[in-house]
């Protein structure tokens, strides 16, 4: 009988230390007003709306370091982590408070008059970059549409969820393919976004891209690594729904590929 697998608690100091290393996702529980006005640089909130895709988005061999306001909630989710398969899970004692401690000026980078203005402009507050507008909108899903590279990159940097999902159960990658500007969909890939993510309909990035013809997008996906053979619950794959000549030869390039490459 397999031993079952369980968090390991970490102090401030020996967190450092694992920081140091790099490669740690950190995931902070607490609030979105708290989160906004401090956080362990790279750190991503966590919540309910967003643990699935973390689960599933998160390599299980990257260390994963859970913080929450005193080091309680960080527990739970710890536990949570490691039951789904992840090697080197660390849950924050003290959580959030201890950290900032020892670390008086950590917190949230400046948003900088650029961003603070596009918020405004958008109608998001600028203590909550979680926000939630109209269909499930947060500010990263609206500027990935939008294709403005350089606010979602600034979102991200001040720790917006490339995870996040919207009502339809799309995240901000998806929305960045509809908007199609390849240099958004970089910064989204880059800081980690679900390449293989499926929405409530089972439908991929790679699969929205090939039904609507955005062959540069699903080069773009394809090259990061993007799965072609998933199905959408109504069992169709990438290549079923393919809309133009162009993607159905992209496709058809990854999976002759694939099936030289297994046999």
């Amino acid at each position: 009988m397999k031993p079952e697998r369980s968090f390991q608690h970490i102090d401030v100091a020996a967190a450092r230390e694992l920081l140091a290393r790099g490669g740690v996702r950190v995931f902070d529980s607490r609030d979105p007003a708290s989160f906004a006005l401090a956080h362990i640089d790279s750190a991503c909130r966590l919540s309910s709306d967003n643990l699935d895709a973390l689960l599933l988005g998160t390599p299980k061999t990257r260390p994963v370091l859970l913080v929450c306001y005193h080091g309680n909630a960080s527990q739970v989710y710890g536990q949570m982590f490691a039951d789904f398969g992840f090697a080197e899970v660390y849950s924050l004692d003290g959580g959030f408070e201890a950290w900032q401690q020892q670390h008086p000026k950590t917190a949230s980078p400046s948003l900088g008059p650029q961003l603070s203005g596009w918020l405004h402009e958008q109608g998001y507050p600028v203590t909550n970059l979680e926000a939630v507008a109209e269909h499930g909108m947060t500010p990263l899903m609206r500027a990935s549409k939008a294709g403005d590279s350089a606010i979602v990159a600034a979102l991200l940097e001040a720790g917006a969820s490339p995870h996040t999902r919207n009502g339809d159960g799309n995240h901000a990658l998806w929305l960045a393919c509809v908007g199609a500007d390849l240099d958004t969909l970089e910064v989204l890939i880059r800081a980690g976004s679900a390449l293989d993510h499926q929405n409530d309909n089972g439908a991929t990035c790679l699969m929205y891209a090939a039904s609507t013809g955005k062959h540069a997008v699903v080069e773009k996906l394809l090259a990061a690594g993007a799965t072609p053979q998933l199905k959408t619950l109504d069992d169709f794959s990438a290549l079923d729904m393919a809309a133009t000549i162009e993607c159905l030869q992209l496709l058809r390039r990854v999976e002759r590929a694939t099936s030289q490459a297994v046999g």
